[in-house]
Order: C-alpha cells, then sequence, then structure tokens
C-alpha cells in the first residue's frame, strides 16, 4: 500500500488530508470528551480525599466497626430496660423480625450508596441520586451532631461509673441512696460536665488517627473485648441461685402482654440500634473496598447487632431476677440497679468493673461513627482539614452537650413544649431527624439510584432477580411505611 501511494503523490496527500480532523469535528470531539474529562477530575478528587482518610483495610474490620456503631450503648444501657417494660420476649421478638427485614434492607441503602457514592452521606446521595437527595444527607449528619452532643453526657456517666467501680466506690445495696448518689451526680454541672468532655477526647483521639489506624484499629480491640465481658458477666449471672427466671423472662412468650405499645416500641428499637438515618453508615460505606460483598456484610452486622442486644439482655436480667429486683426499672436499671446487685454478688467489684467498661467500650465505638461522619461532611463540603473538621465538631458538641448537660442541673426548669433540653434533643433527633434522613434514603435508593444500587449488590455474584425484587420492595414500599410509623 505504501508503494502504490509513493507513485500516486496526489493520493497520498488526499489520505493526509483526512488524517486531520476539521476544526466543527474538533469542536464536537471536544463536546463529546469534556463531561468524561470532567468526571474523571471529580473522581480523583473523591479519591484524594479518601485518600487523607484511608479506607477499611479489611473486610473484618468494616463489619466490627460498623458493629459498634449499631450496637452503642443501645444493647446494654436502653435493650434490658426497654424488654422489662415491654414484656421481654414479645418486644423481643418483633424487635428481631424489624431488624432481618426492614432494617436489613435500610442498611443495604445506606452502605450501597455509600460506596456508589465514595463520598460521606450528602456528597454520596448527591451523586448517586441527584442533587437535591444530598439533603436528606445532611439532615441525618445535623441529627447525628446533635446525638453526639447529648449522647456523650451518657457515656461521660459511663467512665464516671468505671472510675467509681475500680475505686471500689458506690458498691451498696440500698437502691434508694443509689438513686440520690447518680441524681446528685448528673446534677452537679461541673463534675458531669467535665466527664462529657473526657469522653469526647477520647472519641477525637480515636477519630483523628483515621480509618483504618484509628476506627479499624480499635474496633477490633473492643468488639471482641466487649463480648467476652458480656460473656463472662452472662455466665456469673445465669449461675446466681434465681438468676435463670431471667432467662425464661426474656425467652419466654407472654402473648397476653403483647400489644401495639410494645410492638412500636420493638420497631422504634430497630431504628435506634442500627444507627439507621444518622449518616454514618452511608460514611462507613463510602470507605468499604468495592470488591467486598455487601450483602454478606450487611447480614453479619444486623448479626452482631442483635447479638449485641440479646447479650446485654443476659447480662443484665438474671442478676436482677437472682436478687428480686424490679425488671422494669427503666433507664435507672444500669446506674441504679445495678450497683446494688453487684453489692450483693461475690467478687462483685471485678464484675462492676466488667460491667461498666462494657457500657464505656460500646458508647466508644459508636460516638467514634458519629465524630467520623461529622468531619467527613466538613471536609468533603467546606473543605476543611481532617483536623480542623475533627475540632470543630468537638467544639460544637461541647457547646450543645453544655446546654444538655445543665438540664440536670441549674437548667433543670428550662423547659420546650414540656421537655427539658436533654429531652428535647433525643426527642427530636429520634422522631423527627432520623426518620426523614431514612425515609430520603430509602426512596432514593429505590426509585432514583437503583441502577447503583444493583450494581453495588452484585459487585462479587449474581443474585437471583427475585431477591433483588425483594430488596426493592422492603426498601422503596416497606421502609418508608415503616418509618413514617415510628416516627
Amino acid at each position: 500500500r505504501e508503494d502504490a501511494l509513493s507513485l500516486n503523490p496526489k493520493g497520498a496527500r488526499q489520505l493526509q488530508l483526512a488524517k486531520i480532523p476539521s476544526s466543527h469535528a474538533l469542536n464536537r470531539q471536544a463536546t463529546r470528551t469534556a463531561p468524561r474529562i470532567f468526571s474523571t477530575i471529580q473522581e480523583e478528587h473523591i479519591m484524594s480525599q479518601n485518600m487523607t482518610t484511608g479506607g477499611w483495610g479489611s473486610r473484618l474490620g468494616f463489619i466490627l466497626a460498623s458493629a459498634g456503631s449499631a450496637v452503642g450503648l443501645g444493647a446494654i444501657w436502653k435493650f434490658p430496660y426497654m424488654a422489662g417494660t415491654n414484656g421481654g420476649a414479645v418486644f423481643m421478638l418483633p424487635f428481631i423480625f424489624f431488624t432481618l427485614t426492614i432494617g436489613v434492607s435500610l442498611l443495604i441503602a445506606e452502605f450501597a450508596m455509600g460506596r456508589a457514592g465514595r463520598q460521606g452521606a450528602v456528597g454520596s446521595l448527591n451523586r448517586v441520586a441527584g442533587k437535591p437527595w444530598g439533603i436528606f444527607g445532611g439532615i441525618g449528619v445535623f441529627t447525628v451532631f446533635l446525638i453526639l452532643s447529648f449522647y456523650s453526657a451518657v457515656g461521660g456517666w459511663c467512665l464516671k461509673y468505671l472510675w467509681d467501680a475500680v475505686l471500689g466506690n458506690g458498691l451498696i445495696t440500698d437502691t434508694a441512696k443509689l438513686g440520690e448518689y447518680f441524681g446528685g451526680f448528673v446534677s452537679n454541672a461541673f463534675d458531669s460536665y467535665g466527664y462529657l468532655l473526657l469522653f469526647l477526647a477520647i472519641t477525637a483521639y480515636v477519630v483523628m488517627n483515621g480509618i483504618e489506624k484509628g476506627i479499624e484499629k480499635v474496633a477490633k480491640i473492643l468488639m471482641p473485648a466487649l463480648f467476652i465481658l458480656m460473656l463472662i458477666l452472662i455466665v456469673r449471672g445465669v449461675t446466681l441461685p434465681g438468676g435463670w427466671k431471667g432467662v425464661e423472662f426474656l425467652f419466654t412468650p407472654r402473648w397476653e402482654d403483647f400489644n401495639g405499645s410494645a410492638l412500636f416500641n420493638a420497631m422504634g428499637f430497630c431504628f435506634f440500634s442500627l444507627s439507621l438515618g444518622a449518616g454514618t453508615m452511608i460514611t462507613y460505606g463510602s470507605y468499604l473496598n468495592p470488591k467486598a460483598d455487601l450483602p454478606s456484610s450487611v447480614g453479619w452486622v444486623a448479626f452482631l447487632a442483635i447479638m449485641a442486644a440479646i447479650l446485654g439482655g443476659l447480662m443484665v436480667m438474671p442478676a436482677v431476677f437472682a436478687f428480686n429486683l424490679d425488671p422494669a426499672a427503666g433507664p435507672g436499671l444500669t446506674f441504679v440497679t445495678m450497683p446494688a446487685v453487684f453489692a450483693q454478688m461475690p467478687f462483685g467489684h471485678g464484675f462492676a468493673i466488667a460491667f461498666y467498661a462494657c457500657l464505656t467500650v460500646a458508647a466508644l465505638t459508636s460516638s467514634v461513627s458519629m465524630l467520623e461522619a461529622c468531619a467527613t461532611l466538613l471536609v468533603q463540603e467546606c473543605r476543611l482539614t481532617r483536623r480542623t473538621a475533627i475540632l470543630a465538631t468537638l467544639a460544637g458538641c461541647a457547646l450543645v452537650g453544655f446546654a444538655a448537660n445543665m438540664s440536670f442541673g441549674p437548667w433543670a426548669d428550662v423547659k420546650f413544649f414540656g421537655k427539658n433540653i436533654f429531652d428535647l434533643l433525643d426527642y427530636v433527633t429520634s422522631n423527627v431527624g432520623m426518620p426523614l434522613s431514612s425515609f430520603g434514603s430509602a426512596i432514593a435508593a429505590a426509585w432514583i439510584a437503583w441502577p447503583a444500587m444493583q450494581r453495588e449488590l452484585q459487585t462479587t455474584r449474581m443474585l437471583p432477580p427475585s431477591v433483588l425484587t425483594t430488596i426493592r420492595i422492603l426498601t422503596g414500599f416497606c421502609a418508608p411505611l415503616f418509618v413514617a410509623v415510628v416516627a
């Protein structure tokens, strides 16, 4: 062919001209390639942001950290008294059912959109579902900021009681005096606020070290330690004389106690226990390896959350029944009733240390996920450095936490809609912020970003169409209805 062209210079000239695109062709080509170039730049920017934080070093680390975020104080502090005040097994069984259906579908939606967007709660929803949907991510992160602010007060209580247990203080059998002691501590604004700040400082220290070296490393140590400590306390509790009655209370259905209130509370606790609608799971999903099996990871997180709640009940109820105390004592069960239990138990000092260590660990594994979600938003949306974002969030939480903490002391009479500041924050986040964020995420996942959801669900294996349809129905129909009922 080259020989023929050399013999025909005119043909060679025409061929050379044909290879040179016209200005119009260049413009058309630029128009076509510009979006791809812009998309590539965006991808590189997102990856550079993620590089400052890092990703999960292993699938196990992701599962343990996510389970730690879901478990939190709910498993040990809230589940025992919720079960105690709602009929035991007739509360626990619906909770398990809702967790394995609606809860799993919402977890899948949040993890999948986080991994598809590779950003935090706002950026991932904007990127996967479109600009307006990021608002729901913003609502979730603002909600979790408020939760971290007043949750840190409870975290401070855990630190206080852990320190008391180490010193051997507070182990008396008189629950009236224990109630006075607890009331005196939380109403002492100076002491209780100091423990709140200490809890926030520990949380910030973990998050400062990033994902793999901070959150994941701590989760790999604390989560196994939590389950081991819980098992030790369970064995001791069920071997106490009369302790088996606590096990029967949790696992024997008393259908005469089943009512709408128990069902409603089980739905609400499912929502609370999995950290849904808080932006934390979307943020954690954004650091997940694209090759990780998402459905099985979600299954493990849900399973560990359920097991932690059941173990929390088994850790408390047998000891409560063994000493003929009230299982329906409410929130005071942890800080008023349990010290009386340890005071009557052989080697109670050591078991008190283990119990309040469990509480502190559970509180910390949740708080680090909350702070991470807030810091990620500031880094990606406000272009702050990670250190500055963490410190800014910490300062805001300390300020809001101060108001929540004062509501047990000097500001106890300051009320809005009949609630003090702490209770108002709890009500707004649980009944407005988290449900609204989850509602938007569920709709976006099932009806706006379903193609992206399908891709994320099938990165490692193809799922049968019936499974995908079931997930979509649970996410797009059942979950919004569930959220509306809970709210």
